[in-house]
């Protein structure tokens, strides 16, 4: 097996040097070369194409955002983008994750050295995941910007949605590289009348909250970061938010979150084994689960208890997966009940509503 040959364009040498380091110090990684800017990487990527790139958001010259777009409609390939932890930054990295880029490593503004020992494992797993990624289901989901719709919510809010009884249904669903875009295919397509919805998706923390502002604009349902206590009700889905864990408890006949803090679950915070195990114990076979496009296993152990406690439960089929490794490993432990495309996913999420077993 070849190394997988990285390119890195950053504009701070500093940055450059620490990146290069920790990549040519794992098994299998090669960085080929570095780049002050897109500008000058495009000359270097001619002579030597890489298999992943690490870019930097914010470049002078040409931004990252413009680079993607011009290398997508090229020459698609797997870009991790390696952005700061700021507003500002978290904005600007949704915009390149819906041009194209598998996925997201954040960076300190300050004590890069720190950043090697604490983070080093994360870049390496983000560069073998985009090195496996499924380019065809990125680009094809290279988005238009959508005008917000707006629905008579902008006058007045929608009536709430009394719980007619216990046995309300709740969707989780779980996902990391490739999921953005996924799940904003799929929420897109639900109506307000779908159970109500938690959500995984990896990401660092201040991420998430522009990531579910993005989502809210794009979708006829509610979509937020979820805060503790939120209810989870018909229409509206709740983000975890990034640097925490999110737990589903019932309260007489009706669900809430519970956001807490604690150590990484199998290498995440939020992770997915958390939020599936609680709506196992608090749920049952009133929910159904929905393990997505990402890399490693977090999820699968979550959603065969979900299964074992009488949830439905569905997994994405790989050939829809930007990177088949979490539904892999959910339905090698027997944790899926049937594989769907993405396209279906919505469909089951609607027809879910009052469905037992």
């Amino acid at each position: 097996m070849t190394d997988i040959k990285v390119l890195i364009i950053d504009d701070s040498a500093v940055v450059r040097q620490v990146l290069s380091a920790t990549l040519n110090q794992a098994s299998g990684i090669q960085v080929i070369d570095v780049a002050v800017d897109p500008v000058y990487a495009m000359e270097k990527m001619n002579r030597q194409w890489p298999d992943v790139i690490v870019l930097d958001v914010e470049m002078p010259r040409m931004d990252g955002i413009t680079f993607l777009k011009k290398l997508m409609a090229q020459k698609p390939t797997p870009v991790v983008i390696c952005s700061t932890l700021t507003e500002k930054g978290a904005k600007t990295t949704l915009q390149a994750l819906a041009a194209g880029a598998v996925s997201i490593v954040t960076k300190p503004q300050s004590n890069l050295r720190q950043f090697l020992t604490e983070s080093a494992d994360e870049l390496v797993q983000a560069v073998r995941g985009a090195a496996k990624a499924n380019l065809r289901r990125v680009v094809a989901r290279a988005p238009v910007d959508v005008p917000a719709r707006l629905s008579a919510d902008s006058i007045l809010p929608p009536a709430s949605v009394a719980m007619a009884r216990t046995t309300e249904s709740i969707v989780a669903i779980g996902t990391s590289t490739g999921g953005t875009q996924a799940l904003e295919q799929v929420l897109q397509e639900l109506s307000r009348v779908c159970p109500g919805i938690v959500v995984v998706q990896h990401m660092p923390e201040k991420f998430t909250a522009a990531f579910a502002e993005r989502l809210n604009h794009v979708c006829e349902i509610e979509v937020r970061e979820a805060v503790q206590g939120d209810r989870i009700i018909p229409g509206r889905a709740l983000i975890a938010p990034g640097g925490t864990h999110m737990l589903v408890k019932r309260s007489g006949a009706q669900y809430h979150v519970d956001i807490v803090q604690g150590p990484p679950v199998s290498r995440h915070r939020p992770s997915v084994d958390v939020l599936f195990r609680s709506v196992a114990r608090s749920a049952g076979s009133n929910a159904l689960g929905i393990i997505m496009t990402g890399m490693g296993d977090d999820g699968a152990r979550g959603l065969k208890e979900m299964r074992d406690a009488g949830a439905r439960t569905l997994g994405q089929d790989e050939e829809s997966c930007v990177v088949y490794g979490m539904p892999r490993e959910a339905f090698k432990l027997g944790a899926v009940e049937r594989e769907l495309p993405l396209e279906q996913m919505a469909s089951a999420i609607l027809g879910v509503r009052g469905h037992h077993r």
